[in-house]
């Protein structure tokens, strides 16, 4: 009985040596204790079990995961076989302060749980001191709700940098994006030359009240000296950042106009704007928007007024986006096509849209006085009274010089005989091309069989998606007439072929928007809109089944 106690003691006593040995075999470290809130630091997991991989799941709290990698080996060590795997991840703070890496479940061990110091970027001030500082701009600090405020991030830099990546965070209340690609050039500070990457966002506050943007911040790598990026040793990290931005965000006022376009300046002016036009003929009409603080998205349709005794065609409009002293501007060109019903005085009434100032707080209208066309009878009517109208305008339009002699209008009794000088040579040449392709002709037919060059193969109609993405009226009916099987795009066939209302109401909302001078925006939204679930065609006949056998049996 003593023995048998004795040999449970050593059991127990060697267990207790053993199992501090095997959990030791599976242990975690971080690459670095302290880092500036932005940058990444590796986490480290070596261990001698056979797992696959590991759950980062309890990481996801205070951590963004990066990129993953595992590193297997071999040993061989006093005729026994070892085998190691190392578990790398990168991970990113989601704050600065105090982060806690907890423990991590592998196999049948567990790591202990690190502790990770995150600062808060260095602020550098714009000074030839600095290495490196960055600087973030607005272009007004108290906004409207759903203004458009153009933000500008540069970074600076007079050192060599590696590599280096430059964040800014969207404020809370508030939507940001990127706006266009990075520019770079070269600026002078005290005599030192910096490098310059300037990069521009676009802020749209959604609520009124204080908003508070995060200043950009930097986090890099740097490498300066002779050695260049060759040596690590030469290598540091690098951080700076840009003073916070406070902004006092203004509520929509009272008495400002709707639909609502804060804006800094509205512009229109006419690119064409004829006087004359005739009965029955298109006249072009050209329109200019320039919107200073508003994006694409937010400028209004450009049309034209109301227009008696004609018909107006407008085509798409030419929307072109410009960050301009900091912040977006919106040029917006359109083309219309005036055809009159009957001669007389016409009257255009010119565009007009309400928008308010948001430098001087005012509500204010851009119009365009309207055009006066007089417009005559239609050229292509043939008439003696017209006749005369046509030959004293082009005599009161004619510049009063005299011709030269060698444009002097010949005798009548001369025409007959330059017009017969002139049809002689060109019947012998008819008659020789005649003579040719008669002794060409058999040596055509034997070579029949020769290869011909093929017709160039036909553009296939674009999908309704991408149509209806791009917004393209043609191709939209184009690729509806391809999925009805259209030979041609035939317009009243395919909305007879449609079996929903909605579809075809879309379709001639949008049609009569294009060329009756609507609201296309509205139509292509009320198009999308109806195309959503997809085409829904009218189900066709079935023919009855023939009684008698094929003639050609498979």
């Amino acid at each position: 009985m003593i023995r048998l106690i004795v040999r449970t003691l050593l059991l127990l006593l060697l267990l207790a040596l053993v199992a501090p040995a095997a959990s030791a075999q599976t242990r975690a470290w971080l690459d670095r204790a302290e880092i500036s809130y932005g940058e990444t630091v590796a986490l480290n997991i070596s261990t001698d079990q056979s797992v696959a991989e590991i759950d980062y799941a309890p990481l996801r709290a205070q951590f963004d995961i990066g990129g993953q990698s595992v590193r297997r080996s071999y040993t061989l060590a006093n005729g026994q076989a070892r085998r190691m795997s190392v578990f790398s991840v990168g991970l990113r703070p989601r704050a600065p302060g105090l982060a806690s890496v907890p423990a991590l479940r592998v196999g049948n061990a567990s790591t202990a749980p690190l502790r990770l110091v995150v600062l808060e970027p260095a602020v550098q001030q714009a000074s030839a001191d600095a290495d490196v500082f960055v600087e973030t701009s607005v272009d007004a600090l108290q906004p409207y709700v759903q203004q458009a405020v153009g933000v500008t991030v540069r970074l600076n830099y007079a050192v060599p940098l590696l590599s280096g990546q430059l964040e800014l965070d969207p404020p809370a209340r508030a939507s940001l994006q990127r706006v266009g690609e990075d520019i770079t050039y070269e600026r002078l500070l005290g005599g030192r030359r910096y490098s310059v990457v300037e990069r521009r966002f676009l802020l749209i506050p959604e609520r009124s009240g204080p908003l508070l943007l995060a200043g950009a911040r930097l986090n890099g790598i740097t490498g300066g000296g002779f050695s260049g990026p060759m040596f690590d040793d030469d290598r540091r990290q690098l951080s700076a950042a840009a003073p916070d931005t406070r902004l006092q965000v203004r509520p929509i006022p009272a008495n400002a106009p709707q639909p609502w376009l804060p804006l800094h300046q509205l512009a229109l002016r006419y690119l064409q704007a004829p006087t004359q036009a005739f009965a029955g003929q298109a006249a072009e009409i050209e329109l200019e928007l320039v919107a200073d603080g508003a994006t694409a998205a937010q400028v209004p349709a450009l049309e034209l007024g109301a227009v008696a005794d004609a018909q107006v065609f407008a085509d798409p409009p030419r929307v072109e986006e410009q960050f301009v002293d900091g912040r977006p501007r919106t040029t917006v060109r359109r083309q219309f096509s005036l055809v009159p019903s009957k001669p007389g005085v016409l009257s255009v009434p010119g565009p007009r849209i309400r928008w308010w100032d948001a430098g001087s707080a005012s509500a204010r209208i851009a119009t365009l006085p309207p055009l006066q066309l007089q417009v005559a009878a239609s050229a292509n009517v043939a008439g003696a009274d017209a006749s005369p109208a046509r030959a004293d305008r082009a005599a009161v339009d004619a510049p009063k010089e005299a011709a030269p002699r060698s444009a002097v209008a010949p005798p009548r009794w001369l025409e007959g005989k330059q017009a017969l000088v002139w049809l002689l040579p060109l019947l012998l040449l008819l008659v020789v091309l005649a003579v040719v392709a008669v002794r060409r002709r058999p040596a055509r037919l034997d070579a029949g069989t020769s290869h011909q060059p093929d017709a160039p193969a036909a553009a296939p109609p674009p999908s309704l998606d991408a149509a209806l993405r791009a917004g393209d009226f043609g191709d939209i009916r184009r690729a509806l007439a391809a999925q009805a099987g259209l030979q041609r795009d035939d317009f009243d066939t395919l909305l007879a072929r449609l079996d929903d209302r909605t579809q075809v109401e879309a379709l001639r909302r949008m049609q009569a928007a294009r060329w009756g001078g609507g609201d296309l925006q509205a139509a292509l939204q009320a198009l999308r809109a109806a195309f959503a679930g997809g085409v829904r065609w009218r189900q066709t006949k079935q023919g009855a089944r023939s009684l008698l056998p094929p003639l050609y049996p498979d």
